[in-house]
């Protein structure tokens, strides 16, 4: 199923050859890169995934993709921000969790994924302009977004100063009573673009800022027109309209779902008319074909004794050609799998050449790493050498290191002849005793031979031969006990030398100190154990 072109089973690992496992290690390497290449794409609604998507990821559960603006509390220890005491009480007793805050639970990861696509959209978007424009003012982040949102203000209020400047055209208070002042104000702050009849380019949150926009500069022009109505009844106007807007609007959406589904039915009946078109047009070629067939078997049967011996003759000749064919094919066919084998061989070594290759770079990196700890270490060991040295006093002169290390080197050359009698000594004596020894052994051998060809005919011999062994084995145990009490007296010399080097290190000081210090933290444990308790 996933394409290996070999047979594999229970037999591939247990009676395994090189070829087989190379070739199965290929397949699973080049399965292993699909996989990481289908991982490595990021994950999509269903709603916006492609073909090969759809074939990639499984759809699961679909849904629609519908989101709904979240209130969500932002921490402020990244950026140092105090949060007001008021909006903290919000945050905490009122502001609802996530999945409440919705209509139904299907529109919980739509939002989610709205909510950060928008974030992350936004600090992308201010990091581009940061790092295009920001960064030349030379100024704090927060000072950028300060003079930014002063610019702001200071268009916004320029504009509405030249929009109301104009007295010819307002009241004396000098407010506008026509709405085209107002439109041009919109204009100016929208940005006025050739051809408003299209529908411009951009998401639906974009269209419907607009138009929200658009219908809140409409109510302020019609509002600023009925400047002579009461407050009254411009509220009551304003609601009435907001109603008729929000039927419309419903009506809209409901006929956009109308059509939206009748568009999907139409799309489902042009795919299943186009297959069955494609189905109809194959079994029109076929029966075609099946009747070009039929009509030329019709057209032969006038002279139907000629055409089978034309046709017997076709058959013949076309098997002598397929036989000829087949032999030039054996012809070219076995230099091209000589060819092919040896190509397969000269692959087979190049990739153990490379294999060792690969192990013997990958040996002199590790050489290399472990040269270069070496290195790192030894120059530690120099910069710490060269602060000793800078550490040391510069009033001793260096006649007196000299004869220090002479008299140091002295003793050594002592130490080491000592050292090398006693060695000599000791192999001497060692020789004398593997002499001795072996000499021992002999005279044993010998002796019990004796003894024992004897001990078959006299009684007194053959108790002579028992003490013998006896005492062979009692000079054998007293040699033994002898070696033992040796390496007993080198042992007690050494523990002797190791008590004093720990009387030397005050070993004993301190752990009696160690052990006072543990039995104050004790008691102070105790008394503090309780007061709390007390109080």
């Amino acid at each position: 199923d996933l394409g290996y072109k070999g047979e594999i089973g229970y037999q591939t690992f247990l009676y395994s050859n090189e070829p087989e496992i190379r070739s199965l290690l290929m397949f699973l390497r080049a399965i292993a890169a699909k996989i990481k290449a289908q991982l490595a794409l990021p994950w999509l609604p269903p709603n916006c995934r492609l073909p090969l998507l759809c074939k990639t990821q499984s759809a699961g559960p679909s849904l629609s993709f519908r989101a709904q603006p979240l209130s969500l509390p932002y921490s402020t220890k990244s950026t140092g921000k105090t949060v007001p005491k008021e909006v903290g009480d919000y945050q905490r007793d009122v502001l609802l969790p996530v999945t409440a805050q919705l209509s139904h639970q299907g529109a919980v990861a739509a939002s989610l994924l709205e909510q950060h696509t928008a974030e992350l959209s936004a600090a992308q978007e201010w990091d581009s302009e940061w790092n295009s424009q920001g960064l030349l003012s030379r100024l704090t982040p927060e000072e950028y977004r300060s003079r930014k949102l002063a610019r702001l203000h200071k268009r916004i209020e320029e504009q509405l100063r030249s929009a109301t400047s104009d007295p010819s055209q307002g009241t004396p208070g000098g407010v506008p009573t026509s709405s085209s002042d107002l439109g041009q104000l919109l204009s100016s702050f929208q940005g006025s673009a050739p051809g408003d009849h299209l529908l411009p380019q951009g998401t639906h949150f974009t269209h419907t800022q607009k138009f929200t926009f658009t219908q809140m500069a409409a109510a302020v022009a019609s509002s600023m027109l009925r400047g002579g109505q009461s407050e009254g009844e411009v509220q009551a106007s304003q609601q009435e309209e907001l109603a008729s807007l929000e039927e419309q609007l419903q009506q809209v959406a409901l006929h956009i779902d109308q059509l939206t589904g009748h568009m999907k039915q139409m799309n489902l009946t042009v795919a299943q008319v186009t297959n069955e078109l494609k189905d109809r047009e194959l079994a029109n070629q076929e029966k075609e074909d099946s009747m070009l067939v039929k009509k030329q078997t019709v057209n032969l049967l006038p002279d139907a004794e000629n055409n089978l011996a034309k046709l017997q003759m076709l058959v013949e000749a076309s098997a002598k050609r397929v036989v000829s064919l087949a032999s030039q094919w054996e012809k070219h066919r076995a230099p091209l799998i000589d060819e092919h084998r040896r190509l397969k061989e000269l692959c087979t070594r190049q990739d153990m050449e490379s294999s060792r290759q690969l192990s013997e770079i990958k040996e002199l990196h590790e050489k290399i790493r472990e040269s270069a700890e070496k290195a790192k270490k030894k120059e530690a060991l120099y910069k710490q050498l060269i602060s000793e040295l800078e550490n040391l006093p510069k009033d001793v002169s260096r006649s007196a290191y000299t004869l220090r290390i002479l008299e140091i080197v002295g003793n050594i050359k002592k130490q080491k002849e000592e050292i090398t009698k006693i060695l000599s000594d000791t192999k001497e004596l060692q020789k004398e005793i593997n002499n001795l020894t072996g000499k021992l052994d002999r005279t044993f051998a010998v002796t019990d031979e004796l003894v024992f060809k004897d001990a078959k005919k006299d009684e007194s011999v053959r108790k002579s031969y028992k003490y013998l062994a006896a005492l062979h084995e009692n000079c054998n145990q007293l040699i033994q006990t002898i070696e033992d009490t040796g390496t007993i007296l080198r042992e007690i010399r050494d523990l002797e030398e190791q008590i004093e080097t720990e009387n030397g290190n005050k070993t004993v000081a301190n752990l009696e100190r160690i052990l006072e210090d543990y039995k104050a933290v004790r008691e102070e444990n105790f008394a503090l154990a309780s007061k709390v308790r007390e109080g």
